[in-house]
């Protein structure tokens, strides 16, 4: 197979290098690299193509990062078509099948090699191309073809003691040699190569060494190490001033990066040698432009949470399960920083006054910041993922979250108008059940979804989605969800759907829900059906509404017509373990009657502590199973349930 990759360098110049490979395509600093680019900002084997029948799988595998298609990959692969934009250091890629761009000979000298000898180059004249360079070239220049600016010229603070003394200015980019073969041979054509995968199987995150391990002293001489290299690269691109909304600029990772290696080069006596350079800038570039440590946790697609105790402490959720990282952040400074980072631009603010905050990332991902006084180790950071591809039914099947017959009582229930709770533990995954659930609400009705931090994904063409805010500085504009929940009545919605009812708003969301606005959905944290109701009961008493007991039991009993029960279990699937109905209230003693009509019913305990278990249908058919009928979702001679 023949592919023609098309660069462009940042001096506006174009050509193209036809590869002919059966396997991947590899790009990078290294000479035997597929296509090999000489440059600073381009790590030895910086990125992986994967031809496909349908395009191309971009796989990262640098320090630095790639951008693909305006996303920032980092250690991640996603799947692109032919022709999409792929930026990596200074230098923006484009991969097309062979024969399919038009070519004339190079017009300029050759700015890449091969080996020891120049290839064969050719000047791309695809007006597309242009374009796309247009766009880029504006971004990604001057990222280090001039010295980085900065006030003038002074001598480094004094090394640490032991160290070699580093005191000159920093300098330009050193001239780079024209490359040979490196110290030692690689055997083979190319680097080895991952085979082609959309979500590369990570290292053990558990299996590098923790931070207790290492001597205190050592770890005080790398923060000391970590915070003087940072203060000059404020000093020297003067980062403290500059908006935080260009920090997000991708013209800025290539300017930070190359004035990090010429800092960490000089430094590079005080260093030591067991640290890994490369790693070390990509560690400071994303402290001074992003997350910091995070960052690679945010790409990682089997990570669905992050969770900083404190600088030196980083666990991640992967699998359902808890692992201890050995990443960690410079100092609180640096934490404080990253969180600032976050709620500055949604308009809110975390100090000492208000040492905690919800907030959520540009990709939808839910954020809980804490820091000192509350938080007495340092700064916390939990950041619960937002999947870019939501879940659906199918798949949820797929995970044993529940079974087929389950899936298309539920989809029917949505459909016919049914009032649903979602009932569940911390992290159970009630959330992501209420947005596939929302999924099957039919196109043509009016949906107003009210939520802490925006985090469902709904496809239909008429949604409203409303976020809560909390008061600024002098203690005004707060608008929580009982505030939404009440002005979406005025909104002419055909259903609301509540992220999760924690407080008096659940009074409102019941008449709501027994007032014209059948089909709304909420959630609601509870480890049972019954338990679920009962916590509805008493945030309902919370509202300050002066109402008895069974005037709200009654209430719920005529508003909810069904309570689905979300559990995560140990060993970390999450499952539904009950649907139940809600038939009316006792009279003999006042409370509400619940019927099970499926049950999750736990038989033991397999291999490796997995959960052994099946679904079961009690035999009981709900109340509203005519609705089915009349409505034209059981045709005849379908299963009821």
């Amino acid at each position: 197979m023949e592919v023609d990759v098309i660069i462009e360098g940042e001096e506006g110049d174009s050509w193209t290098e036809r590869v002919s490979t059966d396997g991947p395509i590899t790009i990078g600093r290294h000479y035997q690299s597929s296509v090999c680019l000489d440059s600073d900002l381009i790590s030895r084997q910086h990125v992986i193509f994967h031809p496909t029948v349908q395009g191309l799988i971009v796989e990262d595998v640098s320090t630095n990062g790639t951008l693909a298609g305006g996303i920032l990959l980092r250690k991640s692969s996603m799947e692109i078509a032919y022709g999409t934009p792929v930026v990596v250091g200074e230098y923006t890629l484009r991969l097309q099948p062979a024969g399919q761009v038009e070519v004339r000979p190079p017009t300029a000298p050759p700015r890449a090699y091969k080996g020891d000898m120049p290839t064969e180059r050719v000047m791309v004249s695809d007006p597309s191309v242009q374009a796309v360079r247009m766009a880029h070239a504006k971004r990604l220049a001057d990222a280090h073809a001039a010295p980085v600016p900065g006030p003038p010229p002074r001598a480094v603070p004094a090394p640490l003691p032991g160290a070699a003394p580093a005191a000159m200015p920093i300098p330009g980019p050193p001239p780079r040699p024209v490359p040979g073969p490196p110290p030692r041979a690689i055997p083979g054509p190319a680097p080895a190569a991952q085979p082609p995968t959309l979500a590369p199987a990570p290292a053990p995150v558990d299996s590098a060494p923790q931070q207790e391990d290492r001597p205190s002293g050592e770890i005080d001489a790398d923060v000391a190490l970590r915070r003087e290299i940072h203060r000059q690269l404020l000093e020297h691109l003067d980062l403290a001033t500059l908006d935080p909304s260009k920090l997000d600029d991708p013209s800025m990772r290539p300017k930070v990066l190359g004035a990090l290696r010429r800092i960490v080069k000089l430094m590079d006596a005080r260093i030591p040698a067991g640290i890994d350079r490369d790693k070390l800038v990509g560690d400071l570039a994303d402290e001074a432009l992003g997350l910091g440590p995070l960052e690679r946790f945010l790409s990682d697609p089997t990570i669905s949470e992050v969770m900083v105790v404190d600088p030196n402490t980083i666990f991640v959720e992967r699998g359902g399960k808890l692992v201890l990282t050995e990443a960690r952040f410079t100092d609180d400074e640096r934490v404080r920083a990253v969180i600032e980072r976050i709620v500055t631009p949604l308009g809110r603010r975390i100090d000492e006054s208000a040492p905690l905050v919800d907030a959520r990332l540009k990709d939808g991902s839910r954020v809980n910041a804490v820091i000192r006084p509350i938080a007495l180790r340092g700064s916390c950071i939990t950041i619960r993922k937002f999947s870019r591809v939501p879940l659906t039914v199918e798949k949820l099947i797929g995970y044993g979250t529940l079974t087929e017959s389950m899936a298309r009582f539920l989809s029917r229930s949505v459909i016919a108008k049914k009032n649903i709770v979602i009932s569940g533990g911390t992290g159970s995954g009630k959330t992501t059940l209420l947005n596939v659930l929302s999924s099957a609400i039919p196109e043509e009705e009016r949906i107003v979804t009210i939520e802490d931090a925006a985090e469902l994904q709904l496809h239909q063409p008429h949604v409203v989605s409303l976020e809560t805010r909390p008061a600024n500085m002098e203690g005004k504009g707060e608008y929580t969800i009982r505030d939404l929940v009440r002005n979406a009545l005025r909104m002419r919605p055909d259903r609301i759907v509540v992220g999760e009812c924690r407080g008096g708003e659940a009074l409102d969301m019941l008449q709501a829900m027994n007032t014209g606005h059948e089909g709304s959905m909420t959630t609601t944290h509870a480890n049972s059906p019954e338990e679920g109701v009962a916590r509805i009961e008493t945030l309902a008493l919370m509202s300050g509404v002066d109402l008895p007991s069974r005037a709200i039991r009654d209430q719920i009993a005529k508003s909810i017509h069904l309570v689905v029960q979300q559990s995560r279990f140990p060993d970390g699937t999450r499952k539904i373990t009950a649907i139940t109905e809600l038939v009316g209230i006792d009279e003999a003693d006042g409370s509400i009657e619940l019927r099970p009509i499926y049950l999750y019913v736990r038989t033991g305990t397999g291999e490796g502590g997995k959960v052994l278990g099946e679904f079961q249908a009690t035999g009981y058919l709900p109340s509203f199973l005519d609705d089915f009928i009349v409505t034209g979702l059981i045709k005849p001679g379908e299963p009821f349930l």
